[in-house]
């Protein structure tokens, strides 16, 4: 028997009501919109690395609401332009040293890589203070306010470092696609939400779905932020707020404007990311070419067996500009 949330068949079936408000596209047309009329500012530094047929960048540049947007690129030297490219999301205060190392092993396998810090998390800036105060993390700034709520930034971030690497004159702006892990799958999905331009998403068990069953069942992780957060703050007002505001940036809710082909994982024993939180954005995904691939015996964890795949459908897509069989 699966240790704890729904048994495999009723996890294929799950597909909760959406809870998003009736401004969501509003809000999100909105912050985009604020977010592009910010300046660049861009910086752009190579950095010598001892790796042959890569080059690599230290990259700044102005996020939402001006906040500084650290990240790394990096791009093969060898192979023919333009280049195939790649967004890389880290996952929850999970970013040692930029994840540099990973964004170079992308580019060695042929793609124009950028890794995003997000804000506050490693090398980043934070604009975006929260007004009410918030418990220890990330997940209570600014949760009685969606202007102000951490993540507003965080998305917007994620997709203007996507529009980023569209702009460089080595890369196929038709050929991007977005990845990443827990925090990060969360983010490559928001961003395939958000944006036009990634082509695939192949993630690894998105955090930042379905928060409401999220907070009630995950037995462990950061989700546990907001129900301390609730607990020192016991207004039922104040719940219904937080969880308002919590609807705009519900994986789940952002999942039915995803219209590039997308591949999930799920462990049925993961304790951060419960695989009900994961299928609820995933069964409501628009995307006519969508796959989850469910592993009984693996929690949150790197899952060997799923790289093949992930790998599989990023070079079909991005370098060999297939459709997904």
């Amino acid at each position: 028997m699966q240790p704890y949330d729904m048994p495999l068949e009723k996890l294929e079936q799950y597909k909760p009501t959406l809870n998003a408000q009736p401004d969501l596209r509003a809000f999100w047309d909105a912050t985009l919109s604020e977010m592009r009329d910010e300046p660049w500012d861009e910086q752009l530094e190579a950095i010598e690395y001892p790796v042959r047929g890569v080059a690599v960048h230290r990259l700044q540049f102005r996020g939402f609401r001006g906040a500084t947007i650290q990240a790394w690129y990096a791009r093969p030297l060898m192979d023919p332009e333009p280049l195939p490219g790649l967004v890389l999301y880290h996952g929850y205060n999970w970013n040692y040293e930029g994840n540099l190392q990973e964004v170079v092993n992308w580019a060695l396998r042929g793609y124009a890589v950028v890794g995003m810090s997000a804000r506050g998390q490693q090398a980043s800036g934070q604009s975006m203070p929260s007004p009410h105060g918030h418990v220890a993390g990330w997940m209570t700034q600014g949760i009685l306010d969606p202007d102000v709520y951490y993540y507003r930034g965080v998305y917007s971030d994620a997709v203007r470092t996507l529009e980023w690497l569209s702009r460089r004159p080595q890369v196929d702006p038709n050929r991007i696609g977005v990845t990443g892990g827990s925090q990060g799958g969360g983010l490559a999905l928001a961003a395939a939400a958000l944006s036009d331009i990634p082509r695939v998403a192949a993630v690894d068990y998105p955090y930042l779905c379905h928060f409401r069953r999220a907070v009630d069942v995950a037995p462990a992780g950061p989700y546990g932020e907001i129900t301390e957060f609730l607990r020192q703050n016991g207004d039922p007002a104040a719940e219904a707020q937080a969880f308002r505001t919590l609807s705009y940036f519900d994986v789940m809710n952002l999942a039915p404007w995803i219209q590039a082909p997308a591949l999930i994982s799920a462990g049925l024993v993961d304790q951060l990311t419960p695989p009900s939180t994961i299928f609820a954005a995933y069964n409501h995904i628009g995307s006519e070419e969508k796959a989850i691939r469910v592993f009984r015996y693996f929690g949150h964890e790197f899952i060997p067996r799923f790289q093949y795949e992930k790998l599989g459908w990023l070079k079909r897509v991005l370098q060999d500009g297939r459709d997904i069989e």
